[in-house]
């Protein structure tokens, strides 16, 4: 299947897209040891981040919102990567699968562990909030988190956790959703 968008190159951007580009390429994800490219070898953006620029104060938003998954939850490395691995499997999206494979296992999932979780399902995880977010991130992608789920998951990672990862779950499902209408 061919990309449904041409890359953007860096030299034909405009001003607002040139400033949103180089907030992607020279912020939080950018900085320390890169586990996936965020550029081709052109310079043009891979996964979302070249949708983004279409429209640059929406993909500011997004990509502001993503940071912040990222780097500014209290979820730990290895649960978050869980989590998104999750959605990766549920959505089939090659991209993320790729990217946060990568990401995963700089954070420590073990092969085994990233093996279920590209798979779809849930490791068995020692530590009970890794756990606890993984059961969850499946109900989520259900649709439907039940009385009993809630009541156990909440007394594992509280309601704070629970908020970031339904918005994460949110985020990483609509980032797969225009990875495959885009055909990235």
């Amino acid at each position: 299947m061919r990309e449904r968008l041409p890359r953007f190159q860096p030299v034909q951007l405009a001003p607002a897209q040139r400033e949103l580009y180089e907030q992607i390429t020279a912020g939080p994800r950018a900085q320390g040891p890169q586990h996936f490219a965020l550029t081709d070898e052109n310079g043009a953006l891979r996964g979302p981040f070249n949708a983004f620029l279409l429209a640059p104060p929406l993909g500011q938003a997004l990509q502001e919102l993503g940071a912040g998954i990222r780097y500014r939850t209290g979820l730990t490395a290895r649960a978050r990567e869980a989590a998104i691995l999750l959605v990766a499997a549920r959505w089939d999206s090659a991209f993320e699968r790729e990217a946060h494979e990568a990401v995963g296992r700089a954070a420590g999932l073990t092969e085994s562990e990233l093996a279920a979780l590209t798979g779809g399902d849930v490791p068995d995880f020692a530590n009970r909030e890794e756990a606890a977010c993984a059961r969850l991130t499946i109900a989520l992608l259900d649709g439907e988190v039940d009385d009993v789920l809630w009541r156990e998951e909440v007394e594992v990672i509280g309601r704070e956790r629970v908020f970031e990862l339904t918005v994460l779950v949110g985020y990483y499902s609509m980032v797969a959703l225009q990875l495959r209408v885009f055909r990235v």
